[in-house]
């Protein structure tokens, strides 16, 4: 008669992985809480490295964090009008932000990617996910993004190629793509920007380095991901399985074609 094979163990975790997949804290946000002595792991102040099972019980301030299954993965594109709050109220008009109407909280906590200067706006990523959330992060400046520029007036062919040279403040370069002429009325005129990676800080700057005068940067693309004019300011929609499935297959591409 064979014998059965025992169980296999269950893989220990570190457990500020866990608290991110859990969607509790980013990494580096447990990584604090367990140098200020909040966690334990069965009774004992947790330290740096520890790694954790299902088993075992964690507690956060003296409060059991319930390891149940995660709920299905979230991720929302939101469009952000220029000054809206994005995540806490604002601390003048009392507004919520986006992220605090998203449905299905259930105690965790959203986390955005990458996002936009407060004066700007447009497409806004996020997800409730904080190892996702890491991911996208790491990978934001290797996905391409478009952003819309307003300017004051017409850029001259002079200006236009100080952008396309990509050169920031730092010494670094964003990879540009290209920068075309998109309409305008009066004495304002937009210009979409093509670029491999870059926020819309980068992309603010690259203009106002070449002396533009910039009234509004939005981001209308990241990645697969495109802000269509369906969606209106101020509101969201969750992602398909089809639409995540393409962002997780863009950052394993990026990483794959990074130097």
């Amino acid at each position: 008669m064979r014998k059965s094979a025992p169980p296999r163990e269950e893989p220990a975790e570190r457990l500020q992985k866990v608290l991110a997949q859990l969607g509790l804290a980013s990494r580096r946000e447990a990584e604090t809480w367990i140098r200020a002595g909040r966690l334990t792991v069965n009774g004992d102040k947790a330290t740096l490295g520890v790694r954790v099972r299902s088993a075992d019980q964690v507690r956060l301030d003296g409060r059991v964090v319930r390891r149940h299954i995660a709920p299905e993965l979230r991720v929302f594109l939101c469009h952000r009008s220029p000054g809206q709050a994005l995540g806490r109220p604002d601390d003048e008009t009392g507004e919520d932000g986006i992220m605090s109407r998203l449905p299905g909280r259930g105690g965790r906590r959203f986390v955005a990617v990458s996002p936009m200067p407060r004066i700007d706006g447009g497409l806004e990523l996020v997800t409730s996910d904080g190892e996702l959330a890491m991911r996208l992060q790491r990978a934001a400046h290797l996905l391409t993004s478009e952003f819309s520029v307003r300017v004051r007036g017409e850029l001259t062919d002079l200006q236009r190629q100080g952008i396309l040279t990509g050169l920031l403040d730092r010494g670094t370069s964003l990879a540009v793509q290209s920068c075309e002429a998109a309409g305008g009325e009066g004495a304002n005129r937009w210009y979409s920007l093509v670029a491999h990676g870059g926020s819309g800080k980068d992309v603010r700057q690259l203009f106002e380095r070449q002396a533009a005068l910039v009234s509004r940067v939005l981001r209308t693309r990241f990645g697969p991901l495109s802000l269509d004019r369906a969606l209106a300011r101020g509101q969201f929609r969750e992602l398909t399985r089809e639409q995540r499935d393409a962002l997780v297959a863009a950052i394993a591409g990026s990483r794959s074609s990074s130097p």
